[in-house]
Formats: structure tokens, C-alpha cells, sequence
């Protein structure tokens, strides 16, 4: 019986994981700012940890990414893309850091940053696991927070990590940590990476990346017993 749960999702599924990377671009983030966080992901992404943390697996990784601030202002970056060879990954980060920033003027929407991200994950390849990345340096201060969020839109099975970017000029670094963790973490095993300013922000997703993309981490069958870190 072990056997066949193990041996019948690898079958029936097109990759291991399905993630969704969000970049936040509201107004609280300037020129200097946006251009650390899409070349830090860019260069986060061919780390060589992380390189081959997506490649440690049997099946692939699926990849995406969009930008968000105000309550109409989602962009997608990169669409779908299956990760299977290191070409692949290398076209999804230049893809990611030669993105140019759409908005620069709007407030942080955070419900529907995480609303926008649902419904892209629904257009997801057939993953065994889904998981949202929201990065950002402030507090929802427009529209629904992420509570309603999380009870309206499409959020069954999916994983909600967070990246706080500290050293906004309005932000406290301990109240946008637990307003991360009270309201934006969501899921099995939902975790928290903080960078300290954008000039860490390289470093932050990093860590985050190795994390979520260890086959160990995201393919236990025991993770459902984890909370949020």
C-alpha cells in the first residue's frame, strides 16, 4: 500500500512543485530598490545551491512570477515555465531581471496581491505541491487584508511563504515581522525569510529558494503536521 502512494503521484503529476514568486513594487519602493530585488532574484535563482535544489528531484519544477502593489496593479513577469534543464532556468532569470517595473505609484494591496497569485496558481501545470511567494517591505494599506484573501479565493493546498524586506523609512522591522506572521503566512510548513533592506534581498531569497526546493522539504508526507515558522 506504501508503495502504491508513493509510486501513483509521480504518474499522474507533471512536476513536483508549481511556485509562484511576487514582487512588490508599491510606491514604498524606489528605482534603486526595484532594480536590487528583480537582479537579486535574477541571481538568486542561478545560485549553484539552488540550481541544484531544482534539479535534486525526479520530476521538475514549474516557475512564475509577477509584481504587485495597488488593488488593480498585478503584472506577470515570467508565465508558467517548467524548470527541467539549467537553460530553462537560466531564460526564467533573465526573464525576471530584465523585467521592467509597470507601476511605482500605488500602496501596498496586499489581499489582492495574494488574490491575483491564487488565481495564476490555478493555471498552474499539475504539481504534487503549490506554494506563493510574497515578498514586500510593508503592511496591506489598501482593500481586504490577507484573512479574506485567504477565505475567498482559491487557497486549498497552497503553501504562502513570506520575504520581509526591512528598512523602510514608516515600517518597524518587529511589526512587519508579525504581520507577516500573523496574517501572511499560510498552509502546512509556511515559513518566513527576512531581508535586511534590498541590498540583502539577494541573500534573503536565496535561503528562501534552497528551502522550498528541497525535494526533503516539499515531499514529506509529514508536513502537514509542521506550522508556520
Amino acid at each position: 500500500m506504501l508503495l502504491g502512494l508513493t509510486a501513483v503521484p509521480a504518474a499522474a503529476v507533471d512536476c513536483r512543485l508549481a511556485l509562484v514568486l511576487a514582487m512588490d513594487v508599491s510606491s514604498s519602493v524606489d528605482e534603486q530598490e526595484d532594480n536590487l530585488q528583480r537582479g537579486g532574484t535574477a541571481s538568486a535563482l542561478l545560485a549553484p545551491e539552488v540550481q541544484a535544489a531544482f534539479f535534486a528531484g525526479d520530476l521538475p519544477v514549474a516557475l512564475a512570477a509577477y509584481e504587485w502593489s495597488g488593488r488593480y496593479n498585478q503584472e506577470v513577469l515570467l508565465d508558467w515555465r517548467m524548470i527541467e534543464t539549467p537553460a530553462d532556468l537560466l531564460a526564467a532569470a533573465q526573464a525576471i531581471g530584465l523585467s521592467e517595473r509597470s507601476h511605482n505609484d500605488f500602496p501596498t494591496a496586499m489581499g489582492y496581491a495574494l488574490g491575483f497569485g491564487a488565481n495564476l496558481l490555478q493555471s498552474a501545470p499539475d504539481c504534487l505541491f503549490q506554494t506563493l511567494d510574497m515578498a514586500g517591505d510593508g503592511e496591506n494599506n489598501e482593500g481586504f487584508r490577507p484573512d479574506a484573501a485567504y477565505a475567498e479565493f482559491p487557497f486549498g493546498g497552497v503553501v504562502v511563504n513570506g520575504l520581509v524586506i526591512n528598512g523602510a523609512d514608516y515600517e518597524g522591522e518587529v511589526q512587519l515581522i508579525d504581520f507577516y506572521r500573523a496574517e501572511v503566512l499560510h498552509g502546512p510548513g509556511a515559513f518566513l525569510e527576512v531581508a535586511e533592506g534590498f541590498e540583502d534581498y539577494e541573500r534573503a531569497m536565496r535561503r528562501k529558494l534552497e528551502r522550498e526546493l528541497s525535494p526533503r522539504a516539499i515531499g514529506a508526507l509529514s508536513g502537514a503536521a509542521r506550522g508556520p515558522g
